[in-house]
């Protein structure tokens, strides 16, 4: 393990990668789950003109529940599992650059850095079909009509209401298949790639300077200390990267294929203000995902020590 400072770094070689991999999975799908609903309130709202269907995050919140029930805050929820490939291929890729970048710079925040952007080229890579599905599966309801793809529902007597099966995860890979062919499910691949590359490389170093700059005791636990430090490099990397996230959801969702004609026309409708869109949901969403991922990952990997180093730990 490297030491810095009190603070033990627990690296690639020393983890049980079965402890690892089985509680990671866990780890993310408790993740997902928990901020699924702000990332579809934040679709909705980044995708809508104007404000035609909701005023706001509270306001989307609120009329999804209402007219929809729990399930319309879930939908599309079962496709995105599948991503939980993804989540297990980023924090992989994460530890092997940290590996192979530790034999050029000993500083904890540049492996950090390079790592995640690293990490986030991968797992888009593999997220950015299962989310153009997702995306879809998420617009039906309310929004269907801002969606290029519309589900076919099913009537469920027993219930006497109209509800969205797995059957329509088909029925939406079909239709996007068979309009733009398997090019379809990597359409606005370039703008993911331009919010989560920046927003992971943001995220990294802002976590680093947070907290430093954290006027903390020097016996502040270090896991309290990213607790704090997480939630505010979350935000301020998803206030600076959402312009693109807007640009990316609305390519994603309305068949453009042009990222900088999305921008302009973004900006020409709605001006500046356009680019904020589903910010306050966005920064809801990271915010609980970078505790977790930054205090539940630690203690992922204090969990997954490996038994001949368990003695050796000292937090």
């Amino acid at each position: 393990m490297q030491q810095k400072g009190a603070i033990q770094i627990i690296e690639w070689e020393d983890l049980d990668k079965r402890k690892f991999y089985s509680l990671g999975v866990f780890m993310t799908l408790t993740t997902r789950a928990t901020v699924y609903p702000a990332s579809l309130i934040r679709t909705r709202l980044q995708v809508q003109k104007g404000k035609s269907l909701y005023s706001g995050t509270f306001d989307a919140f609120c009329k999804v529940l209402r007219s929809e029930g729990v399930f319309g805050l879930y939908r599309g929820f079962m496709v995105n599992t599948f991503t939980l490939v993804a989540g297990q291929a980023y924090i992989t890729t994460y530890e092997l650059v940290r590996k192979y970048v530790s034999h050029y710079s000993p500083s904890n925040t540049v492996k950090s850095v390079v790592a995640g952007g690293a990490a986030s080229l991968v797992a888009q890579t593999i997220t950015v079909p299962i989310d153009v599905v997702s995306q879809h599966l998420m617009m039906q309801g309310q929004g269907e009509h801002l969606t290029r793809f519309k589900a076919k529902p099913k009537m469920i007597l027993a219930a006497s209401k109209r509800r969205l099966t797995f059957g329509q995860t088909l029925d939406i890979t079909m239709q996007i298949f068979a309009a733009d062919g398997f090019r379809g499910f990597y359409r606005g691949y370039v703008a993911t790639l331009l919010t989560y590359i920046p927003n992971s490389l943001c995220f990294y170093l802002l976590l680093h300077d947070y907290q430093l700059s954290l006027l903390a005791p020097s016996a502040c636990p270090h896991l309290i200390l990213q607790a704090v430090a997480g939630p505010m490099a979350a935000a301020t990397a998803s206030t600076i990267t959402n312009p693109m996230d807007v640009v990316r959801a609305r390519v994603q969702v309305e068949g453009r294929s042009s990222v900088i004609e999305t921008f302009k026309q973004l900006l020409a409708e709605e001006g500046a203000w356009g680019l904020t869109k589903g910010l306050s949901a966005r920064i809801i969403s990271s915010t609980p995902t970078s505790v977790l991922i930054v205090v539940g990952y630690e203690t992922l990997k204090r969990l997954s020590l490996r038994a001949d180093l368990v003695e050796s730990r000292h937090w």
